[in-house]
């Protein structure tokens, strides 16, 4: 689990974590806010009276910025949080971190396609559904400068009606199985503790607060998929994941490859959760496909040998073998040899 999602974790430790792993070279805005509570008694005083679980500064930012916290320097910040304290902490009550990138659909795309199909997806922690379309998107690939295997340049990629108003683009290096078609995905369904409804604007307002401040193609992009997503509903089962996962695996049509996958989701539970979702994952008749932090994936980390350098890249696992480093929106993929 990573420090800044980790109840245990005293609040400061938190979010001097989250300023020096997750933000730094992602959002100067979110460093310098994080950097700024870490050493701030004032403010940590104001966050602890939360309950652990809602003291992560993803939510907190999220909660914040879904107010109307401008983004910029600490102190400015930390005068407004304090003022509009009791509405943000009602939202980070009553919410939860639910990103729903959909750009992260480029770094899941080779491996799904790579299985034999059909396919039935199942996304678990699947927040509002948009990387349940990812045959729906378009996709630019662009090959590394530097990667001697592709020779530069880029490869574009559509759904089988004609490009799509969501292009997602992602650098790629190393030998990645790039399709030259979309998989064929049959089936499509999700688990998530509070679904979010692509058909409501409070729901699509709390997904673009969601998004870090300087980010403002992931806003365009998560607009655009939206309008995607609102054209084919998905069902998505409110519940534990561990516990809904077995029955709806049962309900995926017979003669599919069934895909579970997830990215940035295990890291809110607990080892003990964790574990046990793994094993469920072994257990069942499914391919598991994880996108998460280093640490994250039980093993994951230990079969690939070596801590990545870039330390906030997630790490692309097939049934909890290393497949692949990612950028955690989505923009890189780095394919292991």
């Amino acid at each position: 689990m990573r420090e800044s999602t980790d109840p245990l974790v005293d609040t400061s430790a938190r979010y001097r974590a989250f300023a020096e792993v997750e933000a730094r070279g992602m959002s100067a805005c979110y460093e310098r806010w994080a950097a700024g509570v870490a050493v701030d008694p004032r403010l940590v005083t104001l966050i602890d009276q939360l309950p652990p679980t809602k003291r992560q500064p993803n939510l907190l930012f999220g909660a914040a910025r879904l107010h109307g916290a401008a983004a910029g320097e600490y102190a400015p910040f930390a005068a407004w949080l304090r003022e509009h304290w009791a509405d943000v902490a009602a939202t980070c009550l009553t919410h939860v971190t639910q990103t729903n990138e959909p750009g992260r659909c480029a770094v899941l795309l080779p491996a799904l396609a790579a299985l034999a199909g059909p396919l039935a997806i199942i996304e678990v922690g699947a927040s509002a559904g948009l990387c349940l379309h990812p045959d729906r998107y378009s996709y630019r690939y662009r090959f590394a400068d530097d990667d001697a295997e592709s020779g530069g340049g880029e490869r574009m990629l559509h759904p089988a009606g004609g490009p799509s108003a969501v292009v997602l683009d992602c650098t790629v290096s190393g030998p990645a199985p790039l399709p030259e078609r979309m998989p064929e995905i049959v089936w499509r369904a999700g688990i998530d503790l509070g679904p979010l409804d692509v058909q409501s604007d409070a729901d699509v307002a709390w997904l673009e607060a969601l998004i870090w401040p300087e980010h403002d193609d992931r806003r365009a992009r998560l607009r655009a998929a939206v309008t995607v997503a609102r054209e084919q509903s998905v069902e998505i089962v409110r519940g534990d994941l561990n516990d809904e996962i077995a029955a709806l695996v049962a309900r995926a049509p017979a003669g599919a490859t069934v895909v579970v996958f997830h990215t940035a989701v295990l890291a809110y539970l607990n080892e003990t959760d964790r574990l046990r979702f793994a094993a469920q994952m072994m257990r069942l008749p499914v391919r598991w496909l994880s996108n998460e932090g280093q640490s994250v994936v039980p093993g994951v980390l230990e079969r690939l040998g070596e801590a990545p350098a870039e330390t906030s890249a997630f790490i692309l696992a097939l049934d909890g073998e290393p497949i692949a480093l990612t950028q955690p929106h989505g923009r890189s993929l780095h394919w292991l040899g």
